[in-house]
């Protein structure tokens, strides 16, 4: 089921290509120590870029999730801004939907998401399971996707008829190469050639997996300093399922790094490599500086320092988060 109009049933997308964009964060509220005088600007630029690119390549978008920093986002001029952009695609985008675009377990009509997916700006995909066809170079492509908090299949054979590849979307904490607790590593779907996978941040390198090729291209949006070195890009799948990067404008010195001491190569083979430079953590930000940040990020990065350090239970964990995001949104931040 697509909210928004239905796809399987009509004639596939005839295009040139799709353009993948990872979790946008689009927001109102400047993400913790990012600098922008001007935010969002920043995001709401890289998408304009991507209509433009779109456009002119005769690409189909497809956005992986949190296209939202907020399931609710209240300031309406900026959804004003953010539809008139979306509108400008050539082919109706298509939206995966991510952990920060939904308020419970699914997409209710109380979501900002939802809200564009009913108004005709995009469709969403708020259950499991196909989602629409592409015919791309000659080529029939099936488009499968997964929200998250939903069971990513292990199977995808039949479910396109005719279809000569399987893609599917989803948002999940997968693990490629060095996991970090609580994500778990990719499976393989049979029948699917190519899985791209949004809520990780950072671009992973593909792995294969049995039938399954997964890349995860990270955001196109930098909101924490862990993300310090990585290239914010789109990137262009062709008929035969290659992946071809498009880097989005972006400006390197975008983070106020008080209290933190930062070591990024910024060489294009570290680009390349999209390693985070950071370091080391020096001092606890006095409360003044915790403060400071629009939501909440500073308080929050030395609580998950602490975290570490204590090796603090998971439900522990959990639980303070969950004090630290209602304090947040008590303060209005």
């Amino acid at each position: 089921m697509i909210l928004g109009r239905e796809r399987l049933d009509a004639a596939p997308v005839e295009c040139a290509g799709l353009l993948v964009i990872g979790d946008p964060h689009v927001s109102s509220r400047r993400p913790g120590r990012r600098k922008d005088p001007d935010w969002p600007a920043p995001v709401l630029t890289k998408l304009e870029h991507c209509v433009a690119l779109a456009n002119d390549r005769d690409l189909a978008p497809l956005l992986l999730g949190d296209l939202f920093e907020r399931p609710v986002e209240p300031d309406e001029s900026l959804k004003s801004r953010l539809i008139r952009i979306l509108k400008g695609f050539r082919h109706r985008p298509l939206a995966n939907v991510g952990n920060h675009d939904i308020r419970h377990t699914r997409l209710s009509d109380g979501d900002s998401l939802a809200m564009l997916a009913v108004s005709d700006v995009l469709d969403a995909v708020p259950e499991s399971g196909p989602a629409a066809h592409y015919r791309v170079d000659g080529r029939l492509i099936g488009l499968g996707a997964t929200p998250f908090g939903q069971a990513i299949p292990s199977e995808a054979r039949g479910l396109f008829p005719g279809a000569d590849h399987v893609v599917w979307l989803t948002h999940h904490d997968l693990a490629f190469g060095a996991g970090y607790p609580g994500a778990v590593p990719p499976e393989a779907i049979r029948g699917c050639a190519l899985a791209l996978n949004g809520h990780v941040h950072k671009r992973h390198a593909a792995v294969r997996i049995g039938d399954t090729l997964w890349f995860n291209p990270g955001n196109i949006t930098r909101g924490s300093i862990d993300l310090i070195a990585h290239v914010p890009a789109a990137f262009v799948l062709s008929g035969d399922l290659s992946l071809s990067e498009e880097r989005l404008p972006h400006a390197a010195d975008v983070f106020d790094l008080t209290g933190r001491q930062v070591a990024a190569d910024a060489s294009p083979e570290a680009i390349g490599r999209v390693e985070s430079a950071f370091v080391s953590l020096l001092q606890a930000e006095t409360t003044t500086d915790l403060a400071r940040s629009d939501d909440g990020a500073l308080i929050r990065e030395e609580i998950e320092a602490k975290f570490s350090r204590d090796q603090t239970p998971e439900p522990v964990r959990a639980a303070i988060r969950s004090l630290v995001e209602a304090a947040v949104t008590k303060r209005g931040l």
